[in-house]
C-alpha cells in the first residue's frame, strides 16, 4: 500500500526504508535484500546515489518514489495507492503514473489508485466513481 503521506521513517536511509518492509514480510528472498532494493530504485527512476541518503534530504517526488519502491519490495500482485500524486508537480505526477502503468501493463500487477484528480483518472485503464448512497 502506498499512502499519500508516504509514511517513510525519517531516521532511516532510502535503502533501509525499502528493506524494512522486506524484513517485516518474513519472506525469503533469492538475492541479497540490498541488491533487490537497488533494483527497485532503478525501477522507480531514482539513481543509486540516493541509496544511503536520509529521507528528509529528498523532495516530495523522490520520497513518493521511495514509498513505491518500498511497496514493491515484497513483490505484491496488488498495489493500492492512496492519492499517490496529490502533492507532486505535473512532471513528477506524469512520471509516477508511467511507473504505475508499467507495473500494470508490463509486469501484470493490479494497481488500484484512489484519487480526486480527473487527470489521473483519465490516464487509468478503468475508473470506478464512488457516490453518496441514495436513501
Amino acid at each position: 500500500m502506498i499512502l499519500q503521506s508516504y509514511n517513510l521513517l525519517p531516521r532511516l536511509t532510502v535503502l533501509e526504508n525499502i528493506m524494512l518492509t522486506m524484513d517485516a514480510s518474513g519472506k525469503r528472498f533469492d538475492r541479497p535484500k540490498r541488491e533487490i532494493a537497488l533494483d527497485l530504485l532503478k525501477q522507480v527512476h531514482l539513481p543509486e546515489r540516493y541509496a544511503d541518503e536520509r529521507i528528509l534530504h529528498l523532495s516530495g517526488g523522490e520520497q513518493q518514489r521511495v514509498a513505491i519502491a518500498r511497496a514493491l519490495s515484497d513483490d505484491p500482485r496488488v498495489i493500492i495507492a492512496d492519492e499517490p500524486t496529490g502533492n507532486l508537480d505535473p512532471a513528477t505526477q506524469d512520471d509516477i503514473m508511467r511507473i504505475f502503468l508499467d507495473l500494470a501493463h508490463q509486469q501484470g500487477r493490479c494497481v488500484i489508485i484512489v484519487t480526486h484528480s480527473p487527470q489521473i483518472a483519465e490516464m487509468s485503464d478503468a475508473v470506478l466513481r464512488l457516490a453518496p448512497a441514495q436513501r
